[in-house]
């Protein structure tokens, strides 16, 4: 089997509550997805997903997954897409970095051996582990009032870990906590999730002076070194995100002990294969995880959905559904929640069947 044609895809993705805000003012109200089409001369399709989160949360951009995987292509075209490792070698000696560009290629190849096995791709990730995938809800900046009065509403839904977006002025940050705190019931969990948006001179004040409630403290500061200092000085269960970038970030931070969690994003470490390393590394390290990827539709909720279904359940924190945050569905059988829970679809490979009435014409074609 070899791959004979890629083609991408554009779709805009608006959020369903009009905006999405976190640390340093930054907000986006349409996300720009890629969604691309991986043929091959077997017959056998297979679909993937790239969706940064704007331009200015990790170093990846739209238009630079599209240019990215413009530039892979051409090396990809004619390699057997099951063989996912020596896949993404290939790709690694083609393009220096930029994993995100990497990341809706291997999707894709997952997708295709998934139906070339005739097996869900959780299965072939490690397994089906329970019946569903418990759920995070991230509540997006605003007055600590208004987030703290989302709470209620999500809860409606079914969740019951909400991640407070914080990462601003240290008081009002300290005030959001404290009010958002007081709407939680017995088995909430409450996550402040500063998007690096702290220095460590605000990020110590803040943990002190929630010193005495429950919350989880996520990726306080930018930098890795920052975020140890801060994890040094606070009892708080710690969460790493923006700094696990790949595997060796993952091994400093263990063996530094900097985290008591990750997100493990899949776009950020390269796809899924590469982000099924490390989950099987936090696996056998003991760190649970929440299972996410920068942002997406239908397609990448299905990818998490089977990474997450995949791993055992004392090691999921956590998930995602990004395809409840917004407003276009972009293809059928993809997972929905329920009850503030996900399931990995049972069908061979992702699950999906893309809408081209909804995603449109190719941006362009490769091969």
């Amino acid at each position: 089997m070899k791959i004979t044609k890629i083609t991408a895809y554009q779709v805009d993705l608006p959020v369903g509550e009009g905006s999405y805000n976190w640390s340093g003012g930054k907000s986006v109200s349409v996300f720009d997805s890629t969604l691309l089409r991986v043929d091959t001369d077997a017959g056998v399709t297979g679909w993937g997903e790239i969706c940064p989160l704007g331009p200015f949360y990790l170093p990846s951009y739209a238009a630079g997954a599209r240019a990215g995987i413009q530039e892979l292509g051409p090396h990809v075209i004619g390699l057997n897409p099951t063989y996912l490792d020596g896949l993404n070698g290939v790709m690694d000696k083609a393009l220096k970095g930029h994993p995100y560009a990497k990341s809706a290629i291997d999707m894709a190849c997952w997708d295709i051996l998934g139906k070339v096995a005739g097996l869900p791709v959780c299965a072939l990730l490690g397994g089906r582990y329970g019946d569903s995938v418990r759920l995070y809800r991230a509540i997006s900046q605003e007055a600590p009032e208004k987030m703290a009065a989302r709470v209620a509403g999500y809860r409606a839904e079914g969740y019951t870990k909400f991640q407070l977006k914080v990462g601003g002025d240290p008081d009002v940050d300290i005030e959001r906590i404290r009010k958002t705190s007081k709407e939680l019931i017995p088995g909430d969990i409450l996550i402040a999730d500063a998007n690096t948006g702290w220095l460590m001179h605000g990020a110590a004040r803040v943990v002190r002076a929630v010193s005495d409630m429950d919350v989880y403290i996520e990726q306080p500061c930018l930098s890795y070194e920052e975020c140890l200092t801060v994890r040094r000085r606070t009892s708080h269960p710690f969460i790493l995100d923006e700094s696990i970038d790949g595997l060796s970030t993952f091994l400093r931070a263990h063996a530094d002990g900097a985290m008591d969690t990750i997100n493990l994003k899949i776009s950020k470490v390269g796809g899924l294969t590469r982000a099924r390393t490390i989950r099987d590394l936090c696996v056998q390290l003991g760190y649970a995880m929440t299972i996410e990827d920068t942002w997406g539709g239908d397609i990448t909720t299905a990818a998490i959905a089977h990474l997450s279904h995949s791993t055992p359940e004392e090691f999921r924190f956590a998930a995602t559904d990004f395809n409840s945050y917004v407003t276009v569905s972009t293809a059928e059988g993809a997972p929905q929640r329920v009850d503030g829970r996900m399931a990995a679809s049972d069908a061979p490979g992702l699950g999906i069947e893309p809408r081209m009435d909804v995603i449109g014409d190719p941006v362009f074609t490769i091969g």
